[in-house]
């Protein structure tokens, strides 16, 4: 018997008839983007004044203490659950020994305190690296021209504590100095702080997307650069050593940075481990957004959400990005 299969007419597939309204493609939607997926970077001064607008960084300000207050406020209002702080110090603070990382009564210590007492509900996210606080602008401590790995991580363990104690949520060191996620781990379960999370930055390329973040955090003029210690763009294997590395020494989550020049390895990170698995719009791709809107050349808020969707698709949990309280807006108009 001869079985003869019922073709349908030409042309059978038409992928069209499912983008043919908004109601169809949002129901056929493979990602979506929700205020729960964003993480917000704020950046805090020590200086007298509320607010210093910065000027690589259209739109964002350091902020006093009182005004981070204000914002973690209406963050969680809009459905932000994590903020993440960044410190901006005074040049006569920044040390060759960045002891003022180790601080009991530091700015971000402080800074966490006040938005606990106010949003005790927040998520408070702090980085974990010496370079705000050091006068040559590197991560770690640099001893002999060379950054000294071990004597770092002995500052970043008094660092983790200083701030857990402070009230932090979430550590994430942004170093990537070789053992401190094992050396920090072992520290807190010491000190009895077992639920202190680690978000770990275990794949953070040199890159030329920080120039902004430095101007944000005052580092007016890197002696050398970074890559001794951050990983070679040109590298993938590499990040998966990394990765696994972070997560065997403890780390609950792992961070990519920077974020669209480094999609594939979101990807590949996200299938591999199946781990929590983020990823930071760093400040030169945001920067890079608000000159190509300032110039005409796109529509700001279809930039913003399409970038962020790409993140979502390559597999990403979250999102750290400066246009998270404006996403959050859009989101709930």
């Amino acid at each position: 018997m001869t079985f003869n299969p019922i073709l349908a007419p030409y042309p059978a597939g038409r992928p069209r008839r499912l983008r043919q309204s908004p109601w169809i493609r949002d129901l056929v939607a493979e990602n979506r983007l929700h205020v729960s997926d964003l993480i917000w970077p704020i950046f805090v001064h020590d200086q007298d004044k509320a607010r210093d607008a910065i000027g690589s960084l259209q739109g964002v300000d350091r902020l006093s203490i009182a005004e981070a207050v204000k914002e973690a406020r209406e963050a969680k209002a809009l459905g932000i659950n994590v903020i993440a702080l960044f410190p901006h110090l005074n040049e006569k603070i920044r040390t060759a020994d960045a002891k003022a990382a180790i601080d009991p009564d530091g700015l971000i210590v402080q800074t966490c305190r006040a938005i606990k007492a106010a949003v005790p509900d927040i998520g408070l996210l702090v980085d974990i690296a010496l370079d705000p606080y050091t006068d040559h602008g590197h991560d770690g401590l640099l001893i002999n021209g060379k950054i000294h790995n071990d004597a770092t991580v002995e500052m970043l363990v008094q660092q983790s504590l200083a701030l857990t104690n402070g009230g932090a949520d979430i550590l994430a060191p942004s170093d990537m100095m070789d053992g401190r996620i094992g050396a920090i781990r072992t520290a807190l379960e010491a000190a009895g702080h077992q639920d202190t999370m680690i978000m770990s930055y275990a794949a953070k390329y040199a890159s030329a997307f920080y120039g902004p973040y430095r101007d944000a955090i005052g580092v007016k003029a890197l002696k050398g650069d970074k890559k001794t210690y951050q990983m070679d763009s040109a590298n993938t294997e590499e990040a998966l050593r990394e990765v696994a590395i972070d997560i065997s020494e403890g780390a609950d989550m792992v961070m990519v940075k920077p974020g669209l020049p480094y999609l594939d390895i979101v990807q590949r990170v996200t299938d591999t481990f199946k781990v929590p698995t983020f990823v930071y719009q760093v400040s030169g791709e945001y920067a890079m957004i608000k000159a190509a809107v300032e110039k005409g050349y796109m529509d700001h808020d279809r930039g913003v959400m399409e970038t962020l969707l790409a993140f979502k698709r390559a597999g990403a949990s979250g999102i750290l990005t400066y246009f998270a309280k404006h996403v959050a807006e859009l989101l709930k108009a």
